[in-house]
């Protein structure tokens, strides 16, 4: 059907999709939610801190997954979808501001703000969208939305329940949709149903990922500013920029920059895809959060050695790590040597080096990622000659990273 308000709503698969301003203006919610949230680890290093953090951040990774796959879908210059973009960041900020206290005074108002999002995305769209197949798939996901927010609302009203409902409210998101949200009578979404164009997706991942950058740039500076700028701080914050530059490039490179082709290549199945990288980027991100935490740690007290502290730094890139690698072998069932004897290193070493400075461990990873960069380069120069040998053509750098 391409008559009518659904067909005015829809965006057609052929059109090229670049994100719209509206699209990244609602990033700025995220931005909001991540310092939130990083504040929130800060004042908590303990695992169950950092278990709570994780289910705050969880939830808000999908009000952003959920928008942007929505968002692949459908016309951003409709007015309907601009009502419908601001709604989802007016939501995404009243879960941000309640995420210090989500797990007290204001628990009912985090829980509110994220059923209230996903259910009235689904109050919008099912009337516009009557007599087109949408309709269904969206009735499916709001049924299920629906029922996993009578968890996410008896968890914030019974305190001791609360950490066990809300986590079983996210498995039940996350599991759903990679069901299709099979529902009685209404049967299931199939991957067909739920194509994406894949250059947009890829380029929406790698937008939220410097966000994520960002906060850590934004709060590393800003612990800086205020630590005096004396010589061993000053060493912790060009540590903490090196950081972000590895992790910046280690995220785009070598498979990263491939990921909306490999979408695209796979056609319909290729949702499949979209979905995993979205789960795996939820990993990276947080560890880009932890990892921005630990920075602010080692650049206002480079010298302290306490294990919480410690344990932080040391996360942080782990769980990168594990998400980037993670990330490759789905795009192209590649695995970077270099990165898993890295990780195997940072493991390790994070158990043997409990009474290294911050500053000291911070600069031993930094070097690590430096060196994962470097060592892949090499390979990749070696496997261009070999290939080029191989076809007796030049040697040719790539330019897809």
């Amino acid at each position: 059907m391409t008559n009518g308000l659904p067909g005015r709503l829809l965006q057609r698969r052929e059109d090229p999709r670049r994100a719209s301003f509206l699209e990244l203006f609602f990033d700025l919610a995220i931005i909001f939610a991540l310092t939130r949230l990083s504040r929130t680890l800060l004042s908590d290093l303990t695992v169950h801190g950092g278990f709570r953090v994780l289910l705050l951040l969880a939830a808000i990774w999908w009000v952003w997954f959920v928008t942007a796959w929505s968002a692949d879908w459908f016309d951003p210059r409709t007015s309907l979808i601009v009502v419908l973009l601001l709604w989802v960041m007016f939501g995404g900020l009243l879960m941000a501001a309640a995420v210090p206290t989500a797990f007290d005074a204001h628990a009912m108002v985090f829980a509110l703000a994220y059923v209230s999002i996903h259910l009235g995305r689904a109050f919008l769209l099912i009337p516009a969208l009557r007599g087109h197949p949408l309709q269904l798939r969206t009735a499916r996901v709001a049924i299920w939305f629906a029922v996993s927010g009578v968890l996410w609302v008896v968890g914030a009203a019974v305190a001791p329940a609360r950490e066990l409902l809300w986590a079983l409210a996210l498995i039940l998101d996350y599991t759903m949709a990679r069901l299709g949200w099979p529902t009685p009578r209404l049967g299931r979404s199939s991957w067909p149903d739920l194509q994406v164009n894949g250059e947009h997706l890829s380029e929406r991942y790698q937008q939220i990922f410097i966000i994520a950058l960002g906060e850590l740039i934004l709060i590393s500076g800003i612990t800086y500013s205020d630590s005096g700028l004396d010589r061993e701080s000053t060493m912790a914050f060009a540590v903490a920029f090196l950081t972000a530059v590895a992790l910046a490039r280690l995220y785009l490179s070598p498979a990263g920059g491939r990921l909306g082709a490999a979408i695209e290549a796979a056609g319909p199945p290729g949702s499949r895809l979209a979905l995993q990288a979205g789960y795996l980027h939820l990993v990276m991100i947080a560890g880009v959060l932890a990892t921005s935490v630990g920075m602010e740690l080692t650049i206002g007290d480079p010298g302290s050695s306490a294990p919480a502290r410690l344990t932080v730094v040391v996360a942080g890139p782990v769980l990168f790590l594990i998400g980037r690698l993670l990330l490759s072998a789905v795009i192209d069932g590649s695995v970077s040597r270099p990165r898993l004897i890295g990780l195997a290193i940072i493991v390790l070493g994070g158990f043997a080096s409990a009474q290294l400075p911050l500053l000291g461990a911070a600069a031993i990873i930094t070097a690590l990622f430096l060196l994962m960069i470097v060592a892949e380069a090499l390979l990749d120069r070696r496997e261009r000659r070999r290939a080029a040998v191989a076809d007796g053509s030049p040697d040719r750098r790539r330019t897809d990273v």
